[in-house]
């Protein structure tokens, strides 16, 4: 995406204060004719647009901003819509949520109908299919349009925005370091396909652990689920044909799903099978057994996402710069009866 002329560029071109850029384009007669002439010409051009990002409060139409998820089953969203939440509210902002369903056209849809002035701004996390089409036309289009995003858990850096991520690699490091920690050698992991970005980053940190243990990776003990509706037989035949000591599960809806069916085959949890989840949710918590998991912190992300698009939403043109940043927030394994 190619970058657009900023105030500060112009300022810094013509050597001028970014407030008499700002004056001059808007032919204020505080400065002289000639200087106006010279900045409007300039922002002519190279085809110099105010960005909306910065308008004031009085001329914004909304006070409304949106979370667009993937889905809602996994409690992880739950949280991060709740920290989006909590900062926006205070700050006086509605905000409103929508679900892609893991649908490229349903994130379009929803996005092209909010994005005519019905909200501020984006906060979303991509769809599998919109990853896996590698399409982000409708978030270029909108952003350019001047509204900003933040994008959360699945990213992609093939958009400049601002970004809020956990470090999924070293997260999935530490969980399947834990467990060759306790003496298992023979780990599978329940992982997505890899065009999901989180659950790429997360096979490859299971995969860098077991090298960095000189433990032989083994194909066989990789299961990537692409349909997270009928996913059972897979890991009943994972588990069935495979004498594992552990399992690391990407998310929690897996590791519960592993826990009942070692059960069914007469595995016992963790006395015959040792398993980690990710995200530290009510089910987490509540399984029987509890499930030792990588705690996401999905508030935490949720809240700085919603700082970030804030701050966007209420600069001043005379200091927005467009630059973007990614912030990164810690994770955590939680330790239950999962493990031994």
């Amino acid at each position: 995406m190619r970058r657009k002329v900023t105030l500060k560029q112009i300022a810094k071109e013509l050597d001028v204060s970014i407030s008499t850029v700002s004056k001059s384009l808007r032919d204020s007669t505080e400065i002289s004719e000639d200087t106006r002439q010279k900045v409007q010409a300039f922002a002519k051009l190279y085809n110099y647009k105010p960005n909306n990002i910065a308008l004031s409060l009085k001329n914004r139409k909304s006070k409304t901003i949106c979370i667009l998820i993937p889905e809602i089953i996994h409690h992880f969203f739950a949280t991060v819509i709740s920290g989006v939440e909590h900062v926006a509210n205070e700050k006086g902002y509605n905000v409103i949520v929508c679900l892609s369903d893991e649908s490229f056209d349903k994130e379009v849809i929803n996005m092209e109908m909010l994005a005519n002035g019905s909200i501020d701004g984006f906060i979303m996390s991509l769809s599998k299919e919109t990853q896996q089409k590698k399409d982000f036309h409708h978030i270029s289009e909108v952003i350019n349009q001047g509204m900003p995003v933040v994008m959360f858990d699945r990213v992609t850096n093939d958009i400049l925005c601002d970004k809020v991520i956990i470090d999924d690699n070293l997260a999935a490091f530490n969980a399947t370091q834990h467990l060759i920690n306790k003496g298992f050698r023979k780990i599978g992991l329940i992982t997505t396909v890899d065009y999901v970005s989180v659950g790429k980053l997360r096979t490859e940190g299971y995969i860098k652990a077991l090298k960095t243990n000189d433990i032989k990776v083994d194909e066989n003990l990789i299961l990537k689920i692409e349909d997270t509706d009928n996913f059972e037989s897979q890991i009943k035949s994972l588990l069935e044909n495979n004498d594992l000591d552990a399992v690391f599960a990407v998310n929690e809806i897996f590791a519960v799903t592993a826990i009942k069916i070692a059960n069914k085959l007469g595995k016992k949890v963790p006395e015959n099978i040792s398993i980690i989840g990710f995200t530290d949710g009510i089910i987490s918590k509540y399984s029987s057994p509890s499930i030792t998991t990588v705690s996401q912190n999905g508030v935490k992300m949720g809240e700085k996402a919603a700082k970030m698009l804030l701050e966007k939403l209420e600069i001043e043109e005379e200091e927005y710069e467009e630059q973007y940043k990614t912030e990164v927030i810690e994770t955590e394994l939680v330790e239950r009866e999962s493990t031994i």
